[in-house]
């Protein structure tokens, strides 16, 4: 028997165990990580959790895979196309009010690229409707409760705090009927000692950090402790091709913001996104969901053959 779970939440920054179970609901998670009919468990959820869940089961003797969360970060050269990557770093930060464990929450803007991004990026905002799901022409709904809205709204208060400018800010925005609506944010000059940079925010915050190199952008991403996705925005073909070898993630977009694989690649991030050794999808959630097992069998005519099982041995 396999179980999937889910804590129904993916940020990181919760300090307890289970948060958003009920005692019920994590007894009944911890009743299947030590279940002796389960064989193995499959989790998506924040990283605590995930470390939880995976070092529990595989104490037990189960296999596991437990996806965490993210900080996907999206790199922005000086010769790229700004106005492409600023319609991507909308699209991909503000997607699903940011909720969704691939949504970018960080541009890198490399060089001179930062005043026209954050720009470009600014200038699209207006444009963003937020409103009920159900309305067709609503394209970014609220978030998940009035706890996690008020949450993600805290650090529009902390960047500012911190050094961060806040460019836009979603409470000025955001639809005054009750729902637990919150804008789109954006905030520059974001350093890598922040709260908005430190913490998953899982919302409609995005984040400009500001470098003056590859080398300083492939440094941070490389030095956050998570793996999940990444993308880098250029029209070299060689610095693509590097970035591929270079970066410690295990999702990659070239001028693509969400590199999301068609079902048969393996999809799933690395260092602090994942605990297993396998993915989910593809050939490696193949493998996941099976065991091998190896059959010698020999039908001989008991009349005329006989068995030698001895060894083979060197003359």
């Amino acid at each position: 028997m396999h179980a999937e779970l889910n804590d129904g939440r993916a940020g990181s920054g919760e300090a307890v165990l289970l948060p958003g179970w009920s005692g019920e609901q994590a007894g009944a998670v911890d009743a299947l990580l030590g279940h002796p009919d389960v064989s193995a468990i499959s989790f998506v959820g924040s990283t605590p959790i995930a470390k939880y869940v995976y070092e529990t089961a595989t104490a037990a003797g189960k296999r596991c895979q437990a996806l965490g969360g993210a900080k996907n970060h999206m790199i922005v050269l000086p010769d790229a196309d700004i106005e492409m990557a600023a319609d991507a770093a909308v699209s991909a930060g503000y997607g699903s009010a940011g909720e969704r464990c691939m949504a970018v929450s960080v541009v890198v803007a490399v060089g001179d690229a930062g005043d026209e991004l954050v720009s470009a990026i600014k200038d699209r905002l207006p444009k963003v409707k937020v409103g009920d799901g159900f309305d067709p022409s609503s394209e970014m709904g609220p978030l998940v409760t009035r706890e996690h809205r008020d949450k993600v709204a805290s650090y529009l208060d902390s960047g500012p705090a911190q050094g961060a400018t806040l460019v836009a800010d979603g409470r000025d925005t955001a639809p005054d009927n009750g729902g637990f609506f919150l804008g789109v944010s954006l905030l520059d000059d974001v350093t890598p000692e922040m709260d908005a940079y430190r913490d998953e925010i899982f919302g409609p915050v995005l984040s400009v950090v500001r470098v003056k190199t590859y080398d300083e952008a492939l440094k941070l991403v490389n030095d956050n402790p998570y793996g999940n996705g990444v993308a880098i925005f250029t029209r070299d073909g060689g610095v693509a091709r590097q970035f591929q070898f270079d970066v410690n993630v295990g999702m990659v977009g070239v001028n693509v913001p969400i590199p999301v694989p068609v079902a048969y690649y393996s999809f799933g991030g690395w260092k602090n996104s994942l605990f297993g050794d396998r993915h989910i999808y593809g050939p490696e959630g193949i493998d996941f969901y099976t065991r091998t097992k190896a059959v010698t069998s020999r039908w001989p005519d008991p009349a005329t053959s006989t068995v030698d099982l001895g060894f083979p041995q060197t003359r």
